[in-house]
């Protein structure tokens, strides 16, 4: 068997370790891996009649070539937010003959299914997230034996309770914030820290709460920012250290405001967020008198080598994958459920995008994480 895999969309820790994972699983069982570089973008570029170019697109994966990558963060194969099921006439690679003229979005997902061909590939494993997993449910719905890991910081792909990269982020943020205290406590300042979080606020909620800052804004409730500037000089008051530090997601929103976006659309149809933060530090310092120091995370949280608990469900997840494939079980996405592993209909990526139940874990009168009782609850509280 000739097993393809890539990753796709942002990179978060525990990439590398999850296909080293794959590589080693499928190894021993006597299969081929070849990882295809640049996520989707590797496929909709590959040219099958230029065989000069195939090195740069399509790698073959052994223990040997991977042996060491596990160590450091990202992904060796690179990543790309390509959807070849909806590109830019531009983007189209021009040996697919000149798209420039047309209008809208081109389809090439007929040139993609003859480079699986073509290549060999047996069954496909995509590492991603909700977009990156769509395309991967179009690939399975034409034919492709496809079986999907789930992947993001924002712990938002529906099926899963846990994505690769989200432990990660938290504990970024965490220490990030707890770092960032020395700065807020010698000026005497109130702090905003802007985390990574478009649709789906967990980001900043779980390390709002695991990091004990005075308020959190997510990206599922709009805020007052009246309401927020008198609590934190509220907050600051009650601090001996005479500082307050709240977290925000960067998809969060003013309640007279919409999401701050700049830029084109990429091939999922999402533009640039970011300056939330920023927008909600200046209004606060209007409001407050006040100065504010501003944090944006970013990058940072999904930077660097995974965490312990990266590093476990990476590798699980892709010994599930591995094992999938073996015994030709395809059309599945692995994942964790109720603190067990197990897999599910890859059509579940069709739901949307999995948010916060702020009924249960926000409080909307104080901004604040309302986790009162955990009994019962998942570990990811889920």
């Amino acid at each position: 068997m000739r097993i393809g895999i890539l990753t796709g969309g942002g990179d978060v820790p525990g990439l590398n370790a999850c296909i080293k994972a794959v590589v080693n699983r499928a190894s021993e069982e006597g299969h081929q891996v070849v990882g295809i570089r640049r996520g989707w973008g590797g496929l909709a570029h590959f040219n099958p009649e230029d065989a000069q170019s195939h090195g740069d697109l399509l790698i073959p994966l052994d223990p040997g070539v991977v042996r060491t990558i596990d160590r450091t963060g990202g992904t060796f194969l690179h990543t790309s937010r390509t959807n070849p099921g909806k590109m830019r006439p531009e983007e189209v690679p021009t040996f697919l003959g000149d798209q420039s003229g047309e209008e809208g979005s081109v389809d090439i997902t007929p040139h993609v299914l003859g480079v699986l061909e073509d290549q060999k590939i047996d069954v496909l494993i995509p590492i991603g997230g909700d977009d990156t997993l769509s395309y991967g449910l179009r690939l399975h719905e034409e034919g492709v034996p496809v079986i999907a890991i789930p992947k993001t910081m924002d712990n938002d792909v529906h099926g899963t309770d846990y994505c690769i990269g989200f432990s990660t982020a938290v504990t970024r943020g965490v220490q990030f914030i707890h770092s960032l205290r020395t700065a807020a406590g010698s000026h005497e300042r109130i702090a905003v820290v802007e985390l990574f979080g478009r649709y789906s606020g967990e980001t900043s909620l779980v390390t709002a709460y695991l990091s004990g800052v005075d308020r959190a804004i997510i990206s599922e409730v709009p805020f007052d920012v009246e309401k927020l500037a008198g609590m934190l000089l509220s907050d600051r008051a009650s601090n001996p250290s005479n500082y307050a530090m709240m977290t925000i997601s960067e998809g969060a929103r003013l309640q007279e405001g919409d999401m701050m976006l700049a830029g084109e659309e990429d091939a999922f149809g999402h533009r640039k967020l970011g300056g939330i933060g920023a927008l909600t530090g200046e209004l606060l310092k209007e409001r407050t008198g006040e100065p504010v120091l501003y944090q944006q995370v970013a990058y940072l949280m999904r930077s660097g080598a995974p965490d312990s608990l990266d590093l476990m469900v990476a590798t699980n997840y892709a010994v599930m994958a591995a094992d999938l494939a073996v015994e030709n079980s395809h059309g599945r996405m692995v994942a964790l459920r109720g603190g067990t592993y197990t897999h599910v209909p890859i059509g579940v990526t069709k739901e949307g995008v999995k948010r916060v139940d702020v009924d249960e874990l926000y409080d909307l009168d104080t901004y604040l994480p309302k986790v009162r009782h955990v009994l019962g609850k998942p570990m990811f509280l889920y």
